[in-house]
C-alpha cells in the first residue's frame, strides 16, 4: 500500500509541474489539434472533432520517454 501512495504522490507532483509548464508556456502547444490529419467537421448544429494525427504524435513522443527512463533506470 506504502508503494501506492508513492506512485499516486509522484503522478501529482508531475501533473503540477505539467500544469505549470503549459501555463508558462502555452503557446508552445498552439500546434495540437491544426496537423494535417486532423479531422474538423463544423455544420450549422453540430461540431465534429477528432485529433487523430496531433494525438498520434503524443503517444510518440510519450513512448519515447517511457523507453529512454526504461533504458537509463536498467
Amino acid at each position: 500500500m506504502e508503494n501506492i501512495s508513492k506512485i499516486l504522490i509522484a503522478i501529482g507532483i508531475l501533473f503540477v509541474i505539467l500544469g505549470i509548464f503549459t501555463w508558462l508556456f502555452g503557446g508552445l502547444f498552439s500546434w495540437f489539434g491544426k496537423l494535417p490529419g486532423d479531422i474538423r467537421i463544423q455544420g450549422e448544429n453540430y461540431f465534429i472533432y477528432a485529433p487523430i494525427v496531433s494525438l498520434l504524435v503524443i503517444s510518440l513522443i510519450i513512448n519515447l520517454a517511457i523507453y529512454i527512463f526504461n533504458h537509463w533506470i536498467k
